[in-house]
């Protein structure tokens, strides 16, 4: 095999086309000139026949072995899957006014949130735009756990780094607030129906008292002890574990015995958008407002009335006079709708909004997408269509998750 061809084969391109993901998940965020940096599960990948690809700046696994995307995705649904999520950027927030600080920086309400609880949250710009989808767990009024997206670590750290800066020589006069960056560190998620009966068996914590976006210091099999967060990106029950540096491999090799099967990006992407969560880059952006994203719910009750979050004066505006666009769900007929498919009424042929994901749904065996539709228009059951390969496609509006979660709450 040539050179050329091996890159061609092994190319973010060919696989998205291969897998029928689109090229602008992996792709983001790289540049050809770029190092592609590796998780501390780089060699475990290759070593089970991981085929590795280009993703937010790392080398990340898109399936394993002869074992497709389509089947990767109906595992999980069914047993149990891992994924190697290290490139995500794990944080320390610590000082006597980091809930103060935390919540200016966010619109979510971290003062009442119990101890060993998360939330998703997100970083708002000035204008109220996007900057970062992210988790925030609370473990103390001093004390939080952040993990951040890798496709956006260089802008996130800079603005997290600026904001501090400004806390800290102003707001923040009664205490300080500190940073940490918890650089190699490992991060997995173990994700599925069988999930919690396989961690049990390497634990004498009762898992029964984790519930969904609840966490805890965990003691496993091998003295091992690691930060566990029930919960994650496919609408299954599941956990995001977190690993100390120089023992993520042998943690994760306890993790994929059977039921547990090593999963890549391919399923990975399929199952969340089942799911109806987003993917930063695709379906959230700098120019799209938690009210346009359909994430209101993020916003503490009392910051909607109060604001004092970046970004707040626009927000606050849109949820009392309502978004110019908004997120949706859609099943399409005839051929998938892929990111950047129009989205129009059918009669018209006015332009209302755009595909930002779309795969076909392996649980549902159909064609699923999610985009933004003009206000107005985005009612569960609105006829319209998407035009796909130069053609209009029949399409319905479909409320979010496309398949049921099945979060274990107690």
């Amino acid at each position: 095999m040539t050179l050329s061809k091996a890159f061609y084969l092994l190319s973010p391109r060919n696989f998205a086309l291969k897998s029928k993901i689109p090229l602008r998940s992996f792709a983001r965020g790289y540049a050809n000139s770029e190092v592609l940096r590796k998780t501390p599960l780089y060699d475990f990948h290759v070593e089970n026949g991981a085929k590795m690809v280009p993703f937010a700046g790392y080398s990340m696994p898109l399936t394993y072995g002869n074992v497709g995307q389509v089947a990767s995705h109906h595992h999980v649904r069914t047993k149990a899957g891992l994924f190697d999520v290290s490139h995500m950027v794990q944080s320390n927030f610590r000082g006597k006014t980091a809930t103060e600080f935390l919540e200016w920086l966010t619109p979510s309400s971290l003062s009442s949130l119990k101890p060993y609880s998360s939330t998703l949250s997100v970083l708002l710009n000035e204008d109220g735009g996007i900057i970062d989808d992210t988790i925030i767990t609370k473990h103390a009024v001093d004390a939080f756990y952040v993990v951040t997206n890798a496709g956006c670590r260089d802008g996130d750290l800079a603005w997290i780094k600026q904001k501090l800066h400004e806390w800290n020589s102003g707001q923040g006069k009664e205490g300080p607030v500190e940073h940490e960056v918890l650089e190699d560190w490992g991060l997995v998620a173990l994700q599925g129906p069988e999930a919690a009966s396989y961690l049990q068996s390497l634990t004498s914590f009762d898992l029964r008292q984790l519930t969904f976006g609840t966490s805890a210091f965990v003691p496993i099999e091998g003295g091992f002890n690691v930060h566990i967060a029930r919960g994650g990106y496919t609408g299954e029950d599941g956990f995001e574990i977190s690993i100390k540096p120089l023992q993520t491999v042998e943690v994760t090799e306890l993790l994929t015995k059977v039921p547990v099967q090593l999963t890549g990006l391919g399923a990975r992407d399929s199952l969340r958008l089942e799911a109806g969560m987003c993917l930063y880059g695709n379906d959230l952006d700098e120019t799209t407002t938690p009210v346009e994203a359909g994430l209101s719910w993020v916003i503490g009750k009392e910051r909607k009335e109060l604001g004092g979050f970046i970004g707040a004066e626009t927000v606050l505006k849109q949820l009392k006079e309502g978004p110019k666009r908004r997120r949706v769900g859609l099943v399409v007929e005839g051929a998938p709708a892929r990111q950047g498919a129009k989205i129009v009424e059918p009669t018209t042929k006015e332009e209302l909004g755009v595909i930002t994901s779309g795969i076909p749904s392996p649980t549902t065996g159909k064609n699923i997408a999610m985009g933004y539709i003009k206000n107005g228009h985005h009612k569960k059951g609105t006829q319209v269509a998407v035009e796909v390969r130069k053609q209009l496609r029949p399409a319905t509006l479909t409320p979010l998750p496309f398949v049921k979660a099945n979060y274990y709450r107690g």
